[in-house]
């Protein structure tokens, strides 16, 4: 209908022209970003910053253990200068880490450590089958754990130097007897470990898994024994500082000839009153066993945080 009213249409032309600015365009946003760091992972990706560059990180490791380092090398250094001993009983470490570097360029002192090393494996790993079969039949049979539960902890806490003259008596001088010492001192911690995991296995979860329809080996299999896995590993760990320690024991008691092992060429160097070389066999001792044990916390670290025990 035409407006007659000139009043009237210049009211209706100024509601039509809106006047009012254009709002300012919004920030497009990146909806699939956002999904990257909502809810659980936001909460876990809120930590990274702290942890700042690799390099930080290793430093934070590192710095107490070099700081424990130079206090012992100090020390060391100061019992040297007060003269307790002569020089030649106990050299400084200017002098030891001289010979180290020179005994590790040689051929003979790699020979001796593979075979202290190859020892020291088949040991171990000879102790992981027989105290996982022991762990595992103890913690399944109420009767024998009754019979030998209390027996596998006095093995365990007996002194493995203690099984040598046995040893020697039934292996006379021979590789076996080094192998049944570290077979008996190791073999005990790893059976307690194991049993010591299934026996806190969540009540919980072995309903659970009768529901499932679990039973004998595929109960243990799929079940107790992942369950069991932080005891164990700790286990497996303890075993093998007590499998070391029997070794370098072996070594020194047991010389079979021409087994020119690491505790072999220490004895030698001892008879021939050559103290730098004995600390620094000593020292190599010391840094397989460090090195050994941080390959157990990679693997008990790996095992914590697939288990959800540890942050990202």
């Amino acid at each position: 209908m035409p407006i007659k009213f000139p009043s009237a249409r210049a009211g209706l032309d100024g509601v039509a022209q809106d006047t009012t600015p254009p709002p300012a365009e919004q920030p497009r946003t990146d909806l699939a970003a956002a999904d990257r760091v909502t809810g659980l992972d936001a909460l876990e990706l809120g930590g990274r910053s702290d942890k700042g560059a690799l390099g930080v990180r290793i430093w934070r490791s590192a710095w107490p253990k070099l700081l424990a380092v130079a206090i012992v090398l100090l020390a060391w250094q100061l019992v040297v200068w007060a003269e307790w001993k002569p020089v030649y009983v106990l050299p400084g470490p200017a002098t030891v880490f001289e010979d180290l570097g020179g005994l590790i360029t040689t051929a003979d002192f790699w020979d001796g450590v593979r075979l202290t090393m190859i020892r020291a494996l088949t040991g171990f790993a000879l102790a992981v089958l027989i105290g996982t079969v022991v762990g595992a039949a103890v913690s399944r049979f109420a009767p024998l754990r009754a019979a030998i539960g209390s027996l596998i902890t006095g093995l365990q806490t007996m002194p493995s130097i203690m099984w040598f003259p046995l040893a020697i008596l039934l292996f006379q001088i021979s590789e076996s007897a080094i192998m049944f010492v570290v077979v008996i001192g190791a073999a005990p911690s790893v059976a307690n470990g194991l049993i010591s995991g299934i026996d806190y296995v969540p009540r919980t979860w072995l309903r659970v898994g009768q529901v499932l329809g679990m039973k004998g080996f595929a109960k243990y299999r799929h079940l107790i024994l992942p369950a069991s896995l932080p005891s164990f590993i700790s286990g497996l760990k303890q075993g093998w500082a007590f499998s070391w320690r029997s070794l370098m024991a072996g070594e020194l008691l047991v010389i079979v000839p021409g087994a020119l092992s690491i505790g072999v060429r220490m004895q030698q160097a001892r008879d021939l009153n050559e103290s730098s070389l004995v600390i620094s066999f000593i020292i190599v001792v010391l840094v397989i066993g460090i090195l050994i044990d941080v390959l157990f916390n990679a693997a008990d670290n790996a095992l914590r945080k697939r288990w959800g025990l540890t942050g990202s």
